[in-house]
């Protein structure tokens, strides 16, 4: 469906289902990134994104839709794919339940179904130049997970849900070796949000392997360390889990500067921050600059505005298009840069949630005693020549 068949008007006469459906299939210009026209020249930054044959990446520069295609989509699989024999698959709920249960996916996909479109980034996207496009926007289906756990019981000895995938490897602990499942957990509050799913299909389509197949979780507003792939089992938990990327892998070493002492902290990596980013600078034939970019959060506090600054300039709000009503999803914002004037330029943006949070700089202390690579949000400058 072309953007021009289908007015804002009736999408909100319709359903929203058929809203959020029409609006994944928007085109690029749809949103606030119109596609270079006749006579229109895309001006490329001067350090672009490095691009390598075959790489499931997105390159921001080239993007063109609101909704991320599944084959450029990252890949993040610490230990490899996890081999799961489909046709008889079993999801369990075990541990600290009044009802343990074990349900097939033909039994899952009875449940009530739930489509949503939400942004997934990778823990380290924006860690470095050569890793700036571990981020996607594309559209989920599954079941919410939460009517599961209350029909399940969770006992009051209960701490938290741990999610363990099938994928496997031995770790070294303490000198000596073990066969560990990847896994996460969330707390029982977190793991009882409505929203939270039980996701079997990717962009209309069942689940690709390299993406979980054929059941992942789905964490809105949470970085993808947490949407654990290929899942084979829920437990209620009584004790805290701490394996590796929980308690020793992604975690967050941050120093917080109190007077003349530096206070370090150690967290787990879970909630996205705030970010945005300048991702195209198209020079129109009547000579403006179209400066466009995404802007994302983790949606418990919504994204409230984004602003751009040029050079050494003021910081310029921009037009951001909120038409999706979606707080889990990216939105688009667009610039209108007139008069331009010829030599090089520097443009970063920064993007402000609606607690007042606002992306850092890189010599912010939020990122400047920051000291591993995770949550990487500090603002990306873009440079270009004209």
């Amino acid at each position: 469906m072309e953007a021009n068949q289908l007015s804002r008007r009736q999408i909100l006469r319709g359903s929203v289902t058929a809203a959020a459906l029409a609006m994944s299939q928007f085109r690029l210009s749809a949103f606030g990134f119109a596609e270079p026209e006749s006579g229109e020249q895309v001006i490329p930054f001067i350090k672009p994104q490095p691009i390598k044959e075959g790489e499931h990446f997105l390159h921001w520069d080239q993007l063109k839709e609101w909704l991320t295609p599944t084959d450029p989509m990252f890949i993040v699989a610490h230990y490899g794919a996890g081999k799961v024999d489909v046709p008889n698959y079993k999801l369990s709920f075990e541990g600290a339940f009044e009802k343990p249960m074990t349900l097939t996916m033909d039994e899952i996909k009875a449940l009530p179904k739930k489509e949503v479109t939400l942004t997934i980034e990778c823990g380290g996207n924006g860690a470095g130049d050569t890793f700036m496009g571990a981020i996607a926007n594309v559209r989920w289906v599954g079941t919410p997970l939460a009517p599961l756990l209350k029909k399940c019981g969770i006992k009051p000895e209960a701490v938290e849900i741990d999610f363990f995938g099938n994928d496997l490897k031995k770790e070294k602990i303490r000198d000596k070796e073990y066969p560990q499942h990847f896994a996460r957990s969330l707390s029982i509050p977190e793991a009882l949000r409505e929203d939270i799913l039980l996701g079997y299909e990717l962009n209309g389509e069942p689940l690709p392997e390299r993406h979980g197949q054929p059941l992942r979780l789905i964490v809105p507003g949470w970085y993808g360390v947490a949407w654990v792939k290929w899942l084979m089992r829920i437990e209620a938990s009584e004790k805290r889990l701490m394996g590796r990327f929980q308690a020793r892998d992604y975690v967050t070493i941050r120093g917080e500067q109190r007077g003349e002492e530096t206070i370090w902290r150690e967290t787990t990596v879970g909630p996205m921050n705030v970010k945005s980013i300048v991702a195209r600078v198209v020079k129109k034939t009547d000579g403006v600059l179209q400066i466009t970019g995404a802007a994302w959060c983790n949606g418990a506090a919504p994204l409230k505005a984004v602003e751009v600054k040029i050079d050494d300039g003021d910081w310029r709000p921009v037009d951001v298009d909120f038409s999706h009503k979606n707080d889990y999803a990216w939105c688009f914002w667009s610039y209108q840069w007139k008069d331009a004037p010829a030599g090089e330029h520097t443009l970063v943006s920064r993007a402000i949630d609606s607690r007042g949070h606002v992306q850092p700089a890189a010599d912010d202390p939020e990122i400047k005693l920051k000291q591993t690579y995770w949550e990487a949000n500090q603002q990306y400058p873009r440079k270009i020549k004209l």
